[in-house]
């Protein structure tokens, strides 16, 4: 069996011929009576001969001047919100982050930022995080949106600890499995951890573009250099990440578990950052660092 591409007038005549050793240019079709025709060149106009209807110009230039231009969103709304800038690196590095969960298995986007009736909040980051990892699988427990508070101790929704975590001045961060982020390339899987408190997200791999889509935020998007190391991080743990402040394209981190009993771990974490992503990093998002240079 073969495959062929053709013009669509091409096609239509060797279905006519009912061969595709028909020439449309030299060869003849039989008519019901038997009588020799050919078919005649197929025309088009390539452009239309009056031009295209311009239609309504409903174009607005941006004013030279936008200093004193606001944009009036209704605080009442609950789907449209005014974004505010993350905050910058601080020029430290993470000691002592908490760690949020330890995703177990498949963590797709839909998994980080579930879709259906949530899509309805897209345009508010605030509303849209209450969906945050709320069906990925969390390797305590083996169930969904059940995790224990370090502050409290008790189990709840993954979104309402993450807030409890930002109220009370913790980073946090997610600790995943092998392709994580794999899926559509929606921006608000990597928006909700950035808003919720989150600074860094370590996994046996990444999907590449909800990786870049995570650096874009401000967020680190971290793989342990030996995917074993996963097995280390117990329930509660606390995780320092070193190297910040000298942190260089093609340089590891290393990562401390501070582990309940007092015991710890380390080891060494990849990045795939450039100088250019670093900047990102260092300016808290990647508008914050195009805002930089007007």
């Amino acid at each position: 069996k073969r495959g062929i591409n053709a013009e669509y007038g091409i096609v239509t005549a060797l279905s006519l011929a009912g061969t595709l050793n028909f020439n449309p240019e030299t060869d003849s079709l039989l008519d019901k009576d038997g009588n020799p025709f050919m078919l005649d060149t197929p025309y088009g106009d390539e452009l239309p001969s009056n031009g295209f209807d311009p239609g309504e110009d409903t174009y607005q230039p941006p004013p030279a001047d936008s200093s004193a231009v606001t944009v009036d969103v209704d605080p009442e709304s609950n789907r449209l919100e005014l974004l505010t800038p993350f905050a910058k690196w601080d020029g430290q590095d993470y000691n002592e982050l908490q760690l949020l969960i330890k995703v177990k298995g498949k963590c797709t986007t839909d998994h980080i930022s579930a879709a259906g009736p949530w899509l309805k909040f897209r345009g508010h980051l605030n509303n849209i995080s209450n969906n945050f990892l709320i069906t990925a699988t969390n390797a305590e427990n083996g169930e969904m949106n059940s995790i224990k508070s370090a502050i409290t101790g008790d189990f709840g929704a993954v979104p309402a600890t993450a807030r409890e975590y930002k109220a009370a001045g913790i980073g946090w961060v997610v600790v995943g499995d092998e392709n994580y982020g794999e899926g559509s390339s929606r921006e608000h899987a990597a928006l909700e951890p950035r808003h919720l408190g989150g600074k860094a997200i370590i996994v046996r791999s990444f999907a590449r573009i909800h990786e870049t889509n995570l650096k874009k935020q401000g967020m680190l998007p971290l793989t342990f250099a030996d995917p074993a190391d996963y097995n280390k991080v117990q329930p509660g743990d606390k995780i320092s990440i070193n190297g910040l402040t000298s942190f260089a394209p093609g340089v590891p981190l290393s990562c401390t578990l501070k582990h309940g009993d007092g015991t710890t771990d380390t080891f060494a974490l990849n990045h795939t950052f450039n100088e250019n992503q670093i900047g990102w990093f260092k300016a808290g998002s990647a508008l914050n660092k195009m805002a930089e240079g007007k």
